[in-house]
Formats: structure tokens, C-alpha cells, sequence
């Protein structure tokens, strides 16, 4: 596939994702506070069902070669630092990435100003101290370019049956705890 179509695919793809998201409610602040409280899971639930379906459909289309999966370079470092700074953000802000841009598309003038401006100075901050700052948490837990299932050493269709189990699980936990 030529990459003018990998581009169109997945801008197609990324407005689906982005209508989804936004009829999910999770452009919305009060919903993702919510879900940061522990009092509504509705975007837990959406980034689960995005996994899933993400995941099974990428390896569905690597099963008939349709695509081939390059991952890049990981380490554990750059797991929990990225995560850090990702939570800090979500938790300060109310918004991730994705949810801060539907909600930008919706209209709300708090994303549009305080979390352009937040993302705009991180994605600075970080690189002004790159690599600098960040060579002992690029080298920390280093796994290579290798994918999860690569990792565990087991087949992929093993490794999604094993999230998809998850998955299901923590939906019927949380449809469960909602009546009680």
C-alpha cells in the first residue's frame, strides 16, 4: 500500500475514532473528572473497547499481510516516565491528547486555550531536555523493538485471546458493581 493511501486510511480511521469518542461523551470534561474519581467508567470503557478492537484488527490485516508491524524501541523506563507525564497532564487538565482535540472540535474554550498551551509547553520541555534527561530512562528495562507478543514469546492470537478475556472480565466486574 502506497502512503498517500495509508495516510487517507488513517485519517479516515482517526475521524471514526474521533466521532466515536465524541459520542462516547469523552470529550467531556465532567466525564472524564468522573472517570478520574471512580464514579463513571464510560471512558475506561471506550479506550478498552478501542484496544480491542484496535489490536484484533491490526493483527487480523498482519494474518493476511495485508500491513507489517514496526515497532519501535521500548524500555520500561520510558513506560513509566511517559506515563507519568501523561497522568500529570490528564489528572491537571481533565483531557488526553485525543479527547482534548474532540473537545476542541466541540467548542470548549478551557481545552482550547489551557490545554493547547499545556500541550504545547510539554511537548517543548521535553524537547529541550531531550536526550539529556532521558538516557537512563531510555536504558531502563530496554526490550528493543520488540512487540508484547515477541516479548512473552507466545503466539499472537494467544496474547489477544488473553486481553480480550481481560477485557470482557473488567466489563462484567464494572456492569456488575454499577447495580450494587
Amino acid at each position: 500500500m502506497n502512503n498517500k493511501k495509508i495516510l487517507i486510511l488513517s485519517l479516515v480511521f482517526g475521524i471514526i475514532f474521533g466521532f466515536l469518542l465524541q459520542k462516547g461523551g469523552a470529550t467531556k470534561y465532567d466525564v472524564i473528572v468522573a472517570q478520574l474519581l471512580f464514579n463513571d467508567y464510560t471512558v475506561l470503557k471506550i479506550m478498552l473497547s478501542a484496544v480491542v478492537t484496535g489490536m484484533t484488527g491490526i493483527y487480523i490485516l498482519k494474518e493476511f499481510k495485508l500491513v507489517s508491524l514496526y515497532p519501535k524501541h521500548g524500555s520500561f523506563g520510558i513506560n513509566a516516565g511517559g506515563g507519568r507525564i501523561f497522568g500529570v497532564g490528564f489528572a491537571v487538565r481533565g483531557y488526553c491528547p485525543g479527547t482534548i482535540a474532540g473537545a476542541i472540535g466541540n467548542g470548549y474554550i478551557d481545552a482550547a486555550i489551557g490545554g493547547t498551551a499545556g500541550i504545547l509547553a510539554g511537548s517543548y520541555l521535553y524537547a529541550m531536555l531531550y536526550p539529556k534527561a532521558f538516557v537512563k530512562l531510555n536504558n531502563f528495562g530496554n526490550y528493543g523493538n520488540k512487540t508484547l507478543p515477541e516479548m512473552l514469546r507466545v503466539n499472537d492470537w494467544v496474547m489477544i485471546f488473553f486481553t480480550v478475556s481481560i477485557v470482557f472480565s473488567i466489563f462484567m466486574i464494572l456492569e456488575v458493581s454499577e447495580y450494587y
